[in-house]
């Protein structure tokens, strides 16, 4: 039986080292191990022996087994780890192949305007100050001197939501809000930056949604000489120190005087050209002395304190830095325009 169970162990262990494969090699545990395997009928048959050689063939037929156990264990860690190098080279990527390149985000122009007009005025004192976009009508216009039925209304034709809340036409109720929160006590500087939305229809030089910047000053002794000052250190920071500035009369409700302010044209440089439709000169954006009935609304003692109030469209301003012909090319998104407007920080 000694010669039995060590021929067992031989041919075991020859098949063993013949499996190519996971299966195979179940098969020879199944065939020498299982209960039907002739390791299995040596144990069967120990009862026959007698009691000096039972202990003796017990021991024989523990090493026996366990040899196979092992060689078996030894031999499915191989397969295992063959099959997973033969996965990885099936399924090996090629690094040397060049990646495709992503293709990264810059700030928007407009948000460039902006922050340079926010970092010009920051400079000179001022504070940004933010409302909401979805507004009251009393600080959209009946603080602003324009109470219900005025004409003036009509100039911004508005979005509105019901009857006392519409989607704000531009950031002059930051200022009237602003102006309120100061209870009648100066100074007040501050520039309001944001969205408005007026029912326009969108071409090259309109569109429903746009943005402004306003500016508001009230201390006492302010006077249009600090206005025109300004805003001309305004036009030569942003568009260059050859630019000239001219202010003519106009009319908005809630200044008194207003005036319409002009650059000089980059383009001709004052002579007359397409751009400057032959005049020499850009208009740019609206200004004026604060109204006294806004500043008194406000809380404000208009005989004590004066103010003056300016705002301008990002939009437009870029439109001339950059010379951009069509106000929807800022909307679109069209990564080939945007591309233009890089930066290195």
């Amino acid at each position: 039986m000694e010669e039995k169970l060590k021929q067992l162990e031989a041919e075991a262990l020859a098949k063993i080292t013949d499996a190519h494969d996971l299966k195979a090699l179940n098969e020879v545990r199944v065939a020498y191990l299982g209960k039907k395997g002739p390791i299995t009928e040596v144990l069967r048959g120990m009862g026959k022996l007698s009691a000096e050689e039972r202990p003796k063939m017990g021991a024989l037929v523990n090493v026996v087994r366990e040899t196979i156990t092992n060689e078996i264990a030894k031999k499915q860690q191989e397969l295992e780890e063959a099959a997973v190098r033969k996965q990885l080279d099936a399924e090996t990527i090629d690094i040397t192949l060049p990646g495709r390149p992503v293709q990264t985000g810059s700030r928007h122009p407009l948000t460039q305007i902006i922050e340079e007009i926010e970092d010009l005025f920051i400079g000179m004192g001022y504070k940004v100050a933010e409302g909401p976009e979805v507004e009251k009508d009393y600080y959209n216009f009946e603080a602003l001197n324009l109470p219900k039925g005025h004409p003036a209304r009509d100039m911004q034709d508005s979005f509105y939501i019901t009857e006392e809340i519409l989607l704000r036409t531009h950031t002059s109720p930051v200022q009237a809000r602003t102006m309120e929160k100061h209870e009648g006590k100066g100074p007040v500087k501050i520039i309001c930056p944001g969205k408005v939305y007026r029912r326009d229809n969108d071409d090259a030089t309109h569109s429903h949604q746009f943005t402004q910047i306003e500016g508001l000053v009230i201390d006492e002794n302010i006077t249009m000489g600090d206005l025109k000052g300004t805003l001309e250190v305004f036009a030569k920071k942003i568009f260059g120190e050859d630019r000239e500035i001219r202010l003519r009369p106009s009319f908005f409700p809630f200044t008194e005087p207003s005036v319409e302010m002009d650059i000089s044209c980059k383009i001709c440089g004052g002579e007359g050209c397409r751009v400057c439709k032959q005049t020499g000169w850009i208009e740019i954006l609206g200004a004026g002395m604060v109204h006294p009935n806004v500043l008194e609304m406000a809380g404000f003692d208009s005989k004590k304190y004066t103010g003056f109030a300016f705002g301008m469209g990002p939009e437009r301003i870029a439109m001339l830095k950059y010379g951009v012909d069509d106000i929807r090319h800022f909307y679109t998104n069209d990564i080939r325009f945007l591309k233009q407007f890089d930066v290195e920080e």
